[in-house]
C-alpha cells in the first residue's frame, strides 16, 4: 500500500467531515421549513419546539391553495423568471462574443465596468422605483424583468467571456472556409459549445429573479394582480397573528419550481462551473 496514501487518509477524513457537517448546516433551514409546513398550528406554535412531527398535517398547504390569487402570483413569478433567464442568456451570450472576438477600442474599460456595476441592489432601489415611474412601467410585471435583466447581465457577461475565449478561433477560421456566415457559425457552431456557461448563469438569473421581494414589495404598489409569488407570504404573515403554517407551506411550494430546475440542468451545470474555474 502506498504510504503516500496513508498519510494523506486523515485529512480526507477531516475534510470529507468537513464537508459533510457544511451540508448538514446548510440543510437544515430547508428541513425545518418543510417540517413546519406539515405541522399542525398547536404544535408549530409550542414554546418547545421539536426537530419531528407525530401529527403530519396537510391544513398549512390546503389554506395556501385556497388562496384566490395565489395561483396568479405563482403564474407571474414564472413569467418573469423564465423571461430573465431567456433574455439575459441570449443577450448576455451576444455581448461576451463580442468583447472576446472583437477589437475596440475601451475594450478593457468595458470590462471593468461590468464588474463596476456589480451595486448592491438595494441602493438602486429607490432611483429604479423613478426610472420605472417615469417609464409607466410601476404596477406592470415590466418593472420586475427589466432590472433583473440589467442587475443579470454582467454577472453573465464576464463569465460567459471565459466560455467563448476558450473556443479556439481555428474552430470559427475553419467554418468560414466551409463558406457559414457569422450569424450560422455565432447559432449553430458557438452557441452550442458555450451552452454550459450559459446554464451556470441562468441558474443565477432564475433564483435571482425568482425569489425577488424587494422589486415587488416596492414596484407593485396598488395592482395586486401583477404581484409575484414572494409577495404571498405577506397573505400569512400578520404582526398580531402571523400563520407561520401557512408562511412555511408557502415557501416550500416556492422552493419546489427551483429544485425542479436544479434537476434539469444540474449535468449541464457542474460542467459550466468546472469550465468556468478551469479559466
Amino acid at each position: 500500500m502506498n504510504p503516500t496514501r496513508l498519510v494523506r487518509r486523515p485529512w480526507r477524513l477531516l475534510a470529507e467531515a468537513s464537508a459533510l457537517l457544511i451540508a448538514v448546516v446548510v440543510a437544515f433551514p430547508l428541513y425545518w421549513m418543510v417540517l413546519g409546513a406539515f405541522k399542525p398550528a398547536g404544535e408549530i406554535e409550542s414554546s418547545e419546539p421539536r426537530p419531528w412531527t407525530l401529527d403530519p398535517s396537510l391544513d398549512s398547504f390546503r389554506r395556501v391553495f385556497e388562496q384566490n390569487e395565489f395561483g396568479r402570483y405563482f403564474v407571474n413569478s414564472l413569467v418573469v423568471a423564465c423571461t430573465v433567464v431567456i433574455a439575459s442568456a441570449l443577450i448576455a451570450f451576444l455581448a461576451a462574443t463580442a468583447v472576446t472576438r472583437f477589437r475596440f477600442r475601451f475594450r478593457t474599460t468595458l470590462l471593468i465596468m461590468f464588474l463596476v456595476a456589480q451595486m448592491p441592489v438595494e441602493a438602486l432601489t429607490i432611483p429604479l422605483f423613478f426610472l420605472m415611474r417615469d417609464f409607466g412601467q410601476l404596477n406592470t410585471l415590466g418593472s420586475l424583468i427589466l432590472p433583473h435583466i440589467a442587475f443579470s447581465l454582467p454577472f453573465a457577461i464576464w463569465m460567459l467571456r471565459g466560455f467563448v475565449k476558450a473556443v479556439p478561433e481555428a474552430i470559427e477560421e475553419a467554418a468560414y472556409i466551409d463558406g457559414a456566415s457569422r450569424s450560422r457559425f455565432l447559432w449553430q457552431i458557438l452557441f452550442p459549445l458555450v451552452f454550459p456557461g450559459l446554464v451556470a448563469t441562468s441558474v443565477f438569473s432564475f433564483i435571482s429573479a425568482w425569489n425577488d421581494f424587494l422589486f415587488a414589495k416596492s414596484f407593485i404598489i396598488s395592482d395586486t394582480s401583477q404581484s409575484t409569488l414572494p409577495m404571498a407570504l405577506l397573505v400569512f404573515y400578520k404582526p398580531d397573528e402571523p400563520d407561520w403554517g401557512g408562511v412555511m407551506a408557502a415557501s416550500t411550494v416556492m422552493t419546489i419550481p427551483v429544485l425542479i430546475f436544479f434537476v434539469l440542468v444540474q449535468r449541464r451545470l457542474v460542467s459550466g462551473l468546472g469550465g468556468a474555474v478551469k479559466d
